[in-house]
């Protein structure tokens, strides 16, 4: 189901706005390989308030597959490489990008093979801190679950090591990691393979996040 908010902030601008940021071809990274730790560490990082999924990264062929790049991306955390052609045809991605997060849930409910994911919209300017709470229960449960967040963003936020990121006009990106109980977050940022990962604050992804909405278990 569409809500009239999320697709009417939807990424009409990314083509324009990422131009700027365009990756001439796939590129392949792989990190944060936890989940290839013995099932009694990660049990450990449950109780410890922190966990971090591993995804096989790849970065956004064109400056408009952020959408099904970030979907892959988290699709990829559960060991599954669908082709982000095939995700884009699905998603109804084109130039303008990806239209809503709500094209992006049923992708991942069928690659999932249940109904695992549902959308959630974040429909203020800013997030308050009830929406922001909910975020962070959301990130911390699904990720427990062995699932990627997929998030739809806009704007300028900095992450905890000081490097700015911006996206004026939209993009999507994949939450696959939580510490100190899911105050701070990893991201997957298929834009740049060189800032594939950091790490933000769950307030600084709520606001990132106002006016759009994610997919979350």
């Amino acid at each position: 189901m569409r809500t009239d908010l999320i697709r009417k902030t939807a990424l009409t601008a990314a083509g324009l706005a990422f131009a700027g940021g365009a990756i001439a071809g796939p590129v392949t990274a792989a990190y944060a390989m936890s989940d290839a730790k013995p099932a009694t560490q990660t049990q450990t990082d449950r109780k410890s308030g922190e966990r971090e999924l591993g995804v096989r990264y790849e970065a956004q062929p064109n400056f408009y597959y952020c959408g099904p790049a970030a979907t892959r991306n988290a699709l990829s955390v559960q060991g599954k490489d669908i082709n982000v052609d095939a995700m884009a045809k699905e998603m109804g991605t084109t130039e303008a990008g990806t239209n809503s997060i709500n094209d992006i849930t049923p992708v991942l409910n069928k690659e999932t093979g249940k109904n695992a994911y549902r959308s959630v919209e974040i429909s203020s300017p800013d997030a308050d801190a009830k929406q922001t709470d909910q975020l962070r229960a959301d990130i911390v449960r699904t990720v427990d679950d062995g699932r990627a967040v997929v998030a739809n963003i806009a704007g300028t936020s900095t992450d905890t090591n000081g490097t700015t990121h911006s996206y004026e006009g939209g993009h999507y990106i994949s939450v696959v990691g939580y510490r100190d109980n899911g105050t701070i977050v990893t991201i997957a940022d298929s834009a740049d393979p060189n800032q594939a990962s950091y790490q933000i604050t769950v307030e600084h992804l709520a606001d990132w996040i106002a006016t759009r909405g994610y997919a979350t278990s």
